[in-house]
């Protein structure tokens, strides 16, 4: 039987919607506009900061009901029943847990204590440094839950095995990123973690809404199908998504206006250990996958959510457990700024390299 190389059909450039392709410029307009409100404000930023679900909780009443807007969208595309693809692919997935909960929070933590204890030190306080490295850890130990979707569409990547990976990380979540946030931060800084509080807040901002968005699901497929679900109902939550992230992030901005005015070169000293981690993550995933033999359409994926953040539930975590005008919250933010302009550059890298890996033959 004669064997066919597949022939790549060309197809129109794959591009990112409106806001994706420039949420780095909007979360740059939320900056100025919120530090803006909380210089011209201060009065009523002030009251929106005490608005706390419980005294001295640190969870801020407003984030809190934002924050669960643009969750719960997310945790409905998770889908429980593609668990039964995981055997099929075994060493991607193995490979990308492997840099998502072993290699990359850990990484995080030895940046950030390298750059804001010694490299930075010159720039800033050590109260300061310690908040900075506790927000990178909370950001790297939070692997990407929704935006590895979009990054996975442009590198052409499988959407099966992106799922699966997504799926798994998120049921992982509940059980791993309490323990590593607290023995890092404890370990690489000399704050104290309420552990009360971190528990909470995976239980408020995880698990709660992982499992509202699957009975909605769930729910909503058996009473009107999935290709109205997929095609109708998640989008019509993108408006209130986005609108929500914008809103969190002014808010966040007004809360820290004073500390980015007087050390406006703090949000570049901190994108900079950010930044590093992310290529090390994914050339890591994307070279162990290569040497293993993983087909392209998996190990491009798999690079980009060993690399990529869930930073919603970053920033919940660093408000819920510093306060949002705390230094460890600013520093998920810039993750925030930094996201896609960096994993679009990890993007191109992929695109760029798929000849590294084997043409798919069919028989």
């Amino acid at each position: 039987m004669d064997v066919a190389l597949t022939v790549p059909v060309p197809q129109a450039a794959k591009r990112l919607n409106l806001f994706e392709r420039y949420l780095s410029l909007w979360v740059v307009g939320c900056m100025l506009m919120g530090v803006g409100l909380g210089r011209a404000f201060p009065g009523i930023v002030q009251h929106l900061r005490s608005l706390e679900v419980g005294e001295g909780s640190h969870i801020n009443l407003p984030m809190a009901l934002l924050i669960w807007l643009m969750i719960v969208p997310m945790m409905m595309k998770v889908d429980l029943a593609s668990l039964r693809l995981v055997g099929q692919r075994p060493t991607g997935l193995f490979v990308t847990l492997v840099v998502n909960w072993l290699v990359k929070p850990f990484s995080m933590a030895l940046f950030a204590w390298v750059f804001f204890r010694y490299l930075f030190a010159a720039w800033m306080t050590p109260s300061e440094a310690e908040q900075y490295i506790a927000g990178c850890i909370i950001l790297a130990a939070a692997p990407c839950t929704a935006m590895v979707f979009v990054w996975s569409y442009l590198t052409d990547g499988d959407p099966a095995y992106t799922l699966v990976q997504v799926t798994v990380n998120d049921l992982l979540m509940p059980v791993l990123f309490v323990p590593i946030i607290g023995l890092l931060i404890s370990g690489a800084s000399s704050l104290s973690v309420p552990y009360a509080v971190l528990w909470y807040s995976v239980l408020a901002f995880v698990v709660i809404p992982l499992t509202i968005g699957t009975l909605l699901r769930a729910w909503l497929m058996r009473q009107y199908g999935a290709r109205w679900f997929t095609d109708d109902f998640l989008p019509r939550f993108a408006p209130v998504t986005i609108a929500a992230l914008l809103l969190t992030l002014v808010l966040i901005f007004a809360f820290q206006a004073d500390n980015i005015l007087t050390n406006p070169w703090h949000v570049a000293l901190i994108a900079v250990p950010i930044v590093l981690q992310v290529y090390l993550n994914a050339a890591l995933a994307y070279g162990l996958m290569q040497r293993l033999g993983v087909p392209y359409a998996v190990a491009a994926p798999g690079s980009l959510i060993g690399a990529s953040n869930f930073f919603e539930l970053a920033v919940a975590t660093a408000i819920a457990l510093f306060g949002p005008e705390s230094g460890a919250a600013l520093a998920t933010v810039v993750g925030v700024l930094v996201e896609v302009p960096v994993m679009l550059s990890v993007c191109g890298i992929c695109t760029r390299t798929r000849h590294w890996f084997p043409l798919k033959q069919v028989a």
